[in-house]
């Protein structure tokens, strides 16, 4: 499906973006914000605007095929109802508090499984 090397930088994405919500995350408890609940529909969002962003800055650049995008776009759309199950039992077997930060790597390492289980089945 995708080689090892745009597997790794998709990886090195979403943990810019996870480090993004952190920081985001410390900013709202220094001046006393509460976040709006964040799903994984909108940690796929955020991804792929991301890319979009990347791709078209850096693509050719850092080796990402034209048709990436549109690839993860329909990847994302067939993966989200099992990601947020997923997820959704992750977070609740955790017990610990579902952060933007905490969601985004949950959905985010669901997507690596799946995109890794999808590779393995020959997709």
């Amino acid at each position: 499906m995708f080689s090892g090397h745009v597997i790794g930088l998709l990886k090195s994405y979403m943990r810019d973006l996870v480090d993004q919500a952190e920081q985001e995350k410390q900013s709202h408890e220094q001046f006393g914000f509460t976040p709006d609940p964040y799903r994984p529909d909108q940690a796929l969002s955020d991804l792929l605007a991301l890319l979009d962003d990347r791709i078209e800055s850096e693509g050719i650049q850092v080796g990402l095929p034209d048709s990436f995008l549109h690839a993860m776009w329909e990847l994302c759309n067939e993966a989200l109802s099992p990601i947020s199950d997923r997820v959704w039992m992750e977070g609740n077997l955790s017990g610990q508090s579902s952060s933007k930060a905490r969601m985004r790597q949950l959905t985010y390492q669901a997507l690596v499984n799946f995109i890794e289980a999808r590779s393995e089945e020959g997709h």
